[in-house]
């Protein structure tokens, strides 16, 4: 009875993958707005009501990509930092940036899923949260690392916080615990800024532009690990 079971789990954990493999091949085409159950269960060769037990909607489909890709990112930000020696810290920074980055040329169309425009008429449920921060769990503690062993040196070149960044300061403490304020914001705009640049390449705004963009990007993730006050 058990091995019968096995069997069974074996074989829905493969036609799982196969479907979601499938999907991502026509994120490629279509996009996520275009994602279609029947679809894919022509190219599977399987009957539409022979899919839905696998995924009863197409917006259960599109939450497993996003959990996928979110994972896949978070794994390959997780083994870029882990390789880098803890004292570090610019140097766990940088890992990081080059990561996010290399995943997102590698997986243009996964990566549009998770940070381009909204699929219009999905929401995101609970599930993606766990998943959707791996790679900031990963930076939270790069930031955290680096001010409690006293080696951030920020420029004087910001103004002061708001008062009303107090409240979402406090939030965003729960994945760098013991960092002030300021630093908070300037962890961040340093965040956003990385998320930005590999968004505006992917996407072409830096077509006809930035005609070498690896070392321009370079630059730009240390001048943030500047403003944030990592060692150069």
């Amino acid at each position: 009875m058990s091995a019968g079971r096995t069997a069974r789990e074996r074989v829905r954990a493969e036609l799982t993958r196969e479907i979601t493999d499938i999907a991502r091949r026509q994120l490629a085409v279509d996009g996520a707005a275009g994602l279609s159950l029947r679809a894919v269960a022509r190219e599977m060769g399987m009957v539409s009501s022979a899919i839905y037990r696998y995924f009863p909607s197409r917006d259960d489909l599109l939450t497993a990509l996003i959990i996928d890709g979110y994972n896949a990112l978070g794994e390959a930000v997780e083994n870029a930092e882990a390789a880098c020696a803890p004292g570090d810290h610019t140097g766990r920074w940088l890992a990081v940036c080059h990561a996010v980055r290399d995943w997102a040329l590698a997986h243009p169309h996964e990566y549009a899923l998770l940070y381009g425009s909204p699929v219009p008429g999905y929401k995101a449920p609970v599930d993606t949260v766990t998943a959707a921060i791996r790679d900031t769990v990963v930076y939270g503690r790069i930031v955290s690392d680096a001010h409690r062993a006293g080696v951030l040196n920020p420029p004087d070149l910001c103004p002061p916080v708001p008062a009303s960044f107090g409240r979402d300061a406090e939030r965003v403490r729960g994945l760098m615990p013991g960092v002030p304020d300021e630093v908070v914001a300037r962890a961040l705009t340093a965040w956003t800024g990385l998320f930005g640049w590999v968004g505006f390449e992917l996407f072409g705004q830096f077509n006809n532009t930035i005609l070498d963009p690896a070392p321009a990007f370079e630059h730009a993730m240390r001048c943030h690990a500047a403003l944030l006050g990592l060692p150069a």
